[in-house]
């Protein structure tokens, strides 16, 4: 990009209306004689006191590249070219009006413009009609690009096709992704707007809202204020014409949607002489998106051919000829659209030079719409397949649409002080090849607020009063009292949300009303407390739900949620008679008896003969001996004699074997069984609710709560045969008076109560339903992307994980290995009471056999004879 103090760039171009052009009188030579003769339409009116510097300036370059051919003797049939001109007044049906009255007396071969697309699509269709070329310096509608719909029209001036690809890539660089569009009803404004839309669609930007200026009435159709105001965008594309946007600019001004709070970006410069110097700072920070010439980004033009019609315009009027760095394009642009049809003439006329007939021969030439160009279908393979080196850059045309090839270049101009006013100010350029790139020499962007920083794009809550609702819920919400400085009670929250909300605050900068929601609200009732606008967002332990997302909006998560399942501790033992043998099976206590048994029976067998101890006994008294041999060496403890054959000991050795296996398996058993026991709840998880092993009407739900729909869709399959909840409180009372067995909680609180305030509740089976709590908020809020992006901030910088730490993670009861974990009586009743069976036996044996013995002493202190007994 060339070099040079861009802020003296086309200062008098956007100051031009202050020129006294309107009674200019140039003075350009014309060949009246000539049969050969271009047309050019420019958009002023005919009547017009003070005529455009588009007009003024076109016109002149136009004139220029005519006077041109002439001077370097280009001939068509052994003629020169020509031109005549006309004013439109920007109307198409003027436009064509004017071209047909001029083709009723004049040899026209090709035109130039009109500038207006609303004036090129008539003109185009009739120049189609006729069958001579059309090429317009100014038209950017994208529905003109169609070669099939205007097989004669051609264009100088990039469409909006480009336009929109330049405006997605200059959003792709500022990380914007999306906007409004404000356009005029026109050919140029719809199709513009159409053209972005579609644009922004095929690369993954939105276009939030479409508002149409009605240029027939004057005004807005739709309100402008309030459709931008509650947007959620705060960039603004303005398409439209000058003139138009300078009104749409005024009343834009008048309720106040300019800076510092939007962007506007406009498709064209504007004079600012009809803004009040007052309202200067909030214009600052516009952007333009315009075409420009080649040379804006550094790329070649024919400087040769530039230079010698700078030099004509200065000769023949240069009254109105600015400095060179000041000429509008769109006057470059006409230049290379009237050489375009000179090069072509001359170049279709010499290959056909050997025809006898002329080749610009015309039918009917007195009846405009009869008129028919006979060599039209050669001449215009003439122009698709010229490629020359003009003043805007390389022009190049192919048979498919009517757009120059890879001629598109754009500069963004930035709206700054200047000079004790405001000015534009180049600051990108932008061609096809390479994108947007930094303006040679251009000073950083200011933007709307003034500063350096590209603005986010999106509605801001920077001093928006917030209503936040929130629910008390240890540990999310916890509501104290406390004393104020003059010693009342004063009411204070305390938690995880509210320190949530105080992060946010200090991040985005809105004003915070925190009000606490009734004792009867129920989660349902908050969702529909945002949806009618009560309060403008919920910050509360408020679990995302399909059926919630239907009413209201959600923010990105602020705490990973799950449910869980709380119920009261078993403090219960149950007594059982036989636990002490649980540890064992019944076959296995059986295989031990008769091993014991049949190990004393041997032991008699083998024994009796050599052992004194088991001599002279009877048989009962033998095997009797020999199984206590037995059972007092299976436990471990021996007998009060010991074995004297070696196959004695051999069988001693075998019960040694089984004493230290059983005894030790029994006493590892024994040991979890009793610890199991005291830490079996009555359900282990989700499953044993969903079979029943628990009475529905046992399991408390609270109304209202993401827990009750789960219940309802996976438990009770819709069914309400729970038992229903109000609050907490009531949550709490009920599992600890034992009205019900269990509940379902969200995991953060049901961790907090079971850690801090409850320890005789606890938690059962693993967690389900995992989801996300979020804030609410209404459908469509314009502060939403905001929200998210702080709060995904907050996540990142590991300020939730902080939080969760704080609030969440604490834990005042004691742990689990605290508790003491002695045995009850209970445990081992069944133990104790075989022990007292065995020492009933063990009395009612000896008595057995002292019965004699008893029953002697008793006769004794009897009076009257005693009888003597004999067994």
């Amino acid at each position: 990009m060339q070099l040079f103090n861009v802020r003296y760039l086309f200062l008098l171009f956007v100051c031009g209306s202050h020129l006294d052009i309107h009674n200019v009188k140039a003075d350009w030579p014309s060949l009246d004689s000539s049969s050969v003769q271009l047309l050019g339409l420019f958009s002023d009116a005919a009547n017009a006191t003070n005529p455009s510097t588009l007009t003024i300036q076109a016109r002149a370059m136009f004139k220029a590249a005519v006077l041109l051919s002439q001077q370097y003797n280009i001939r068509i049939d052994g003629e020169l070219i020509n031109w005549r001109t006309s004013l439109t007044g920007g109307i198409g049906i003027d436009a064509l009006s004017s071209t047909c009255h001029i083709l009723s007396d004049s040899n026209i071969v090709g035109i130039v413009g009109p500038a207006l697309s609303r004036e090129t699509t008539i003109v185009a269709d009739f120049a189609a009609k006729i069958g001579i070329p059309v090429v317009s310096y100014a038209a950017t509608a994208p529905e003109l690009s169609s070669r099939k719909v205007y097989p004669t029209l051609y264009r100088t001036i990039p469409s909006d096709y480009s336009a929109a690809l330049a405006i997605v890539k200059l959003f792709i660089r500022f990380n914007w992704n999306k906007s409004d569009i404000v356009y005029q009803n026109d050919a140029f404004g719809t199709g513009g707007a159409k053209v972005i839309e579609e644009a922004f669609l095929a690369n993954g930007l939105s276009i939030e809202n479409t508002i149409v200026y009605d240029i027939g009435s004057g005004d807005f159709k739709g309100d402008l204020k309030n459709t931008l105001s509650n947007s959620s965008s705060r960039i603004i594309l303005l398409w439209a014409t000058s003139s138009v946007t300078e009104i749409i600019l005024q009343k834009a001004l008048f309720h106040d949607i300019l800076g510092p709070r939007f962007t506007w970006i406009l498709s064209t410069s504007i004079s600012f002489a009809s803004f009040n110097q007052s309202s200067y700072s909030k214009l600052i920070g516009m952007l333009t998106i315009e075409p420009v010439v080649a040379t804006m980004v550094g790329v070649s033009v024919n400087r040769t051919l530039l230079n010698a019609a700078y030099d004509l315009w200065k000769t023949y009027e240069p009254e109105t000829y600015p400095a060179s760095s000041e000429i509008n394009y769109y006057a470059l642009f006409a230049f290379d659209a009237a050489w375009l049809l000179i090069q072509s003439l001359g170049k279709f006329c010499s290959a056909n030079s050997n025809n006898l007939s002329s080749c610009v021969s015309l039918t009917n030439p007195s009846v405009c719409f009869d008129r028919r160009f006979l060599n039209s279908r050669s001449f215009l393979d003439t122009i698709n397949n010229m490629s020359f080196l003009g003043v805007s850059g390389l022009l190049k045309f192919d048979s498919g649409a009517t757009d120059r090839i890879n001629g598109s270049y754009y500069y963004a101009q930035n709206v700054d002080t200047y000079a004790g006013g405001i000015n534009f100010v180049p600051v990108l350029g932008y061609s096809d090849a390479n994108g947007w790139e930094r303006y040679a020499g251009a000073s950083p962007i200011i933007w709307p607020d003034g500063t350096l920083t590209i603005p986010s794009g999106i509605a801001k809550l920077n001093g928006v009063h917030l209503r936040i609702g929130v629910i008390v819920s240890a540990p999310f919400t916890i509501l104290t009292t406390v004393t104020d400085e003059l010693g009342r009670p004063k009411q204070t929250v305390t938690g995880y949300m509210p320190d949530l909300i105080a992060l946010l605050q200090d991040r985005m900068g809105f004003i915070p009303d925190i009000q606490i929601a009734p004792t009867n609200f129920s989660y349902t009732t908050l969702i529909q407390a945002v949806a009618t606008g009560l309060y403008d967002i919920v910050v509360g332990d408020v679990t995302v739900t399909s059926s919630r997302r239907e009413i209201v909006d959600f923010s990105n998560a602020i705490y990973d949620n799950s449910l869980r399942i709380v119920m009261a501790r078993n403090s219960e033992t149950n007594v059982d008679f036989l636990s002490f043998l649980k540890p064992f099976s019944s076959n296995l206590w059986l295989m031990a008896l008769a091993a014991m048994i049949v190990a004393g029976v041997l032991f008699a067998i083998l024994e009796r003969s050599d052992n004194e101890i088991l001599q002279q006994r009877s048989t009962i008294s033998l095997l009797t001996m020999s199984v206590w041999y037995s059972f007092g060496n299976i436990v471990g403890y021996g007998a009060d004699f010991e074995a004297r054959t070696g196959s004695g000991r051999l069988i001693t050795a075998g019960l040694y074997l089984l004493s230290v296996v059983l005894v030790v398996s029994y006493t590892a058993n024994l040991a979890s069984d009793l610890t199991l026991s005291r830490s079996r709840s009555i359900i282990s998880g989700l499953d044993d609710v969903k079979s029943g092993k628990i009475p529905f009407n046992r399991i408390g739900i609270r109304v209202g709560s993401a827990s009750e729909d789960f219940y309802l869709r996976e438990v009770s399959n819709g069914r309400r045969n729970y038992y229903a909840l109000k609050n907490k409180p009531e949550t709490y009372a009920c599992l600890l008076n034992g009205s019900i067995d269990l509940t379902f909680m969200d995991v953060g609180v049901a961790e907090y109560i079971t850690n801090n305030v409850y320890c005789s509740l606890t938690l059962a089976g693993e967690e389900f339903n995992k989801g996300v709590m979020s804030i609410v908020t209404p459908k469509q809020w314009i502060y939403k992307q905001e929200l998210d992006i702080n709060i995904l901030a907050l996540r990142e910088a590991g300020q939730l994980d902080r939080l969760k730490s704080k609030w969440v993670d604490a834990k005042d009861c004691p742990a689990p290995s605290e508790i003491s974990t002695a045995m009850e009586v209970e445990s081992m009743v069944g133990l104790f009471l075989v022990f007292a069976v065995i020492c009933l036996l063990s009395v009612l044996l000896s008595i057995w056999k002292k019965r004699m013995t008893i029953w002697n002493y008793i006769s004794r202190n009897r009076k009257g004879p005693i009888i003597q007994l004999k067994i």
